[in-house]
């Protein structure tokens, strides 16, 4: 797998492959080493590239303060026409990207990911004082918080000591985030909503489901189902928020399928 680097303007990119252009976006606290699998098989297939967000990884000098100042950063560096997939927060980002720049994107992947991550009910999500912990407990010990949350992705999980290891191990194999980002992305987590706004997607749309997350729960996969009504959903059986860990080939074969479709 030849590898294209660069980290100009700040922020860490690598390219993989070549073909239609595939963008990978990580997590809240990961960085882009978590697709280092992914990448390796769909770059076989198309041109991946892979960015560690800003605060992140080897973009830890960077930051951000708003969904709108983070995707500008992406965009940058960012090839001028492709498919967009991303993970949990990495999904809002995208979604954000094909709302706000739809030159800038032909296809909309979603990876364990919510329109809303916070509970309001009855949409369900993450409940606000588990947030407002994750927030106090990230200024008392911010490595600790990184790592519950991680286990957190993991539970439920079949093989959830294998997913486990493979996060801690992606996640510390590049720098640590820094904290301000770290604030900056739980606040996304905590305040964005942007269900009455998906209407308004006009690329071709999947979303991927871990049936066992803990933090996006499964009924969220019918809930946008109604405000997405020509999308298309995949739920990972066997999964909680790391499908792409969990159900590796299966994971691959969905996103290949959905980009040979949609051309």
């Amino acid at each position: 797998m030849v590898e294209i680097e660069t980290t100009a303007a700040e922020l860490h990119w690598q390219s993989f492959g070549a073909g239609k252009d595939l963008v990978l976006l990580h997590g809240w606290g990961m960085n882009g080493a978590v697709w280092q699998q992914t990448a390796e098989v769909l770059s076989q297939h198309f041109r991946v590239h892979v960015v560690d967000l800003p605060g992140f990884g080897h973009s830890h000098q960077s930051s951000f303060t708003t969904l709108a100042d983070l995707s500008e950063q992406v965009l940058q560096q960012a090839p001028d026409n492709a498919t967009w997939l991303g993970w949990s927060l990495g999904g809002l980002v995208a979604s954000h990207i094909a709302l706000h720049h739809p030159k800038r994107i032909n296809g909309l992947i979603t990876v364990a990911s919510s329109p809303c991550f916070a509970e309001q009910k009855p949409w369900r999500g993450i409940q606000a004082k588990v947030l407002k912990a994750f927030t106090a407990q990230l200024l008392d010990d911010f490595q600790l918080t990184i790592e519950r949350f991680i286990a957190l992705q993991a539970m439920g999980s079949p093989s959830a000591r294998q997913d486990l290891k493979a996060l801690k191990q992606a996640v510390l194999s590049r720098p640590e985030p820094n904290q301000q980002a770290l604030l900056a992305g739980l606040n996304l987590l905590g305040d964005i909503d942007y269900r009455h706004q998906l209407n308004q997607v006009r690329v071709p749309t999947l979303r991927l489901y871990g049936r066992l997350d803990g933090l996006v729960p499964i009924q969220v996969a019918e809930d946008v189902a109604q405000l997405m009504p020509e999308s298309q959903s995949y739920v990972f059986s066997q999964s909680s928020h790391a499908p792409f860990m969990t159900e590796f080939e299966l994971f691959c074969q969905q996103v290949e399928q959905f980009i040979r479709a949609n051309p």
